[in-house]
């Protein structure tokens, strides 16, 4: 390791698939979009394929084609496709596309008619989350689903919706959009749309609301180790899940500072007493937060040693202690499992003031990825 890497631990991946099986009878689509929660998208794919993975899913369509030309052959939906994208190129790879308008429906029929195959489609209803979805326009979407339909423009794979507050199991408005979801579900069938896909789990309602698991489940934060909400559902350990990446750097310089200096820019912090004082060479550039507060750190020389100062773009100090043995050069854990004393995703999430999704999906390309299968 040169300057800093993130080491992702495949086992743990196929370990966290194995265990979301064992909780629900219905396909498990492991949610791959954002280069597999930065995690990398083909190396995790093709792990989770071997592994037994039914589906895979992604929020933009070249992800999905990047899926199919790296030769995963399990059904893959694409849900967050502007108007105006590849459809064709879709179609002809037997890609399916999630459905939120009349609008996007049309573009895939016509691109139907240019490929001559027929589309595979997911209705998506907009059951309260007021984000992706058809809502006002459902009516008027079932006619145009039909008409394409008999013509063998489109085949409707599934329908499917999100839900808001799955990571708030006591929330009345997780079973206001599921009764709302099996609506629209019976409204398609009577209309003559019988899907053999129903899903809206994600992997908060895999953990709490088993009358939400359809036959499909969509588990995304799960497969990589995490959990949906700590406070709510519990952590990783209390879940069974193993977190995948170990994120790590070097020291590039290590020094004595004494009391009364500050630390950074903007002189945010002031040393209270004489301290050593590491440089980690990774910063905002890398996607480590810049707001991030002293409950997060390193581990180094067996101890931890918190954020002191701002971070900096490729940089940022900690606090290694007067007594610290840690010395330029060293490799320090930034979070890992928290198995051998280091900080978590959690931890660092907590200290970011944001959750655990944006620390991982935010580590940036200027940090390889190195894979194990351990």
């Amino acid at each position: 390791m040169s300057r800093a890497c993130a080491e992702i631990k495949l086992s743990a991946i196929t370990q966290n698939l194995k265990l979301i099986k064992s909780r629900t009878p219905a396909d498990v689509l492991a949610v791959v979009k954002a280069d597999a929660y930065g995690h990398g998208l083909i190396p995790v794919s093709k792990a989770l394929e071997e592994a037994g993975a039914d589906w895979f899913g992604t929020a933009l369509l070249e992800e999905a084609i990047s899926l199919r030309k790296a030769g995963i052959l399990k059904p893959i939906i694409s849900w967050l496709t502007p108007l105006g994208e590849d459809f064709k190129s879709a179609i002809d790879l037997d890609i399916d596309l999630g459905i939120p308008s009349i609008d996007l429906l049309n573009e895939v029929i016509k691109a139907a008619s240019l490929s001559g195959k027929t589309a595979r489609i997911h209705l998506e209803v907009d059951t309260g989350m007021s984000r992706g979805g058809v809502l006002s326009e459902w009516d008027q979407l079932i006619k145009t689903v039909l008409a394409a339909v008999n013509l063998k423009q489109i085949k409707v794979i599934g329908i499917w919706s999100h839900f808001a507050r799955a990571d708030e199991p006591d929330e009345l408005m997780n079973q206001e959009q599921l009764s709302l979801f099996e609506q629209k579900v019976d409204h398609a069938k009577a209309a003559g749309i019988d899907a053999e896909f129903i899903h809206i789990a994600n992997s908060a309602a895999l953990f709490t609301n088993k009358n939400a698991h359809r036959n499909i489940i969509r588990s995304g934060i799960a497969l990589y180790g995490l959990s949906p909400d700590v406070k709510n559902i519990g952590d990783s350990l209390s879940l069974g899940l193993k977190p995948a990446m170990k994120l790590k750097a070097k020291l590039n310089l290590v020094k004595d500072v004494k009391a009364g200096s500050s630390v950074g820019y903007g002189g945010t912090a002031v040393l209270d007493s004489d301290t050593k004082l590491g440089v980690v060479a990774l910063g905002y550039a890398d996607g480590i937060p810049r707001n991030t507060n002293n409950l997060a750190g390193v581990f180094v020389a067996k101890k931890r040693a918190p954020i002191i100062g701002r971070v900096s773009m490729d940089q940022f100090v900690v606090d290694l202690g007067i007594t610290s043995t840690a010395k330029t050069g060293d490799e320090v854990i930034v979070f890992g499992d928290g198995s051998g004393g280091e900080y978590t995703v959690d931890e660092w999430a907590k200290a970011a003031n944001t959750i655990n999704y944006e620390i991982i999906t935010r580590i940036g390309p200027r940090v390889p990825r190195i894979y194990s299968r351990e």
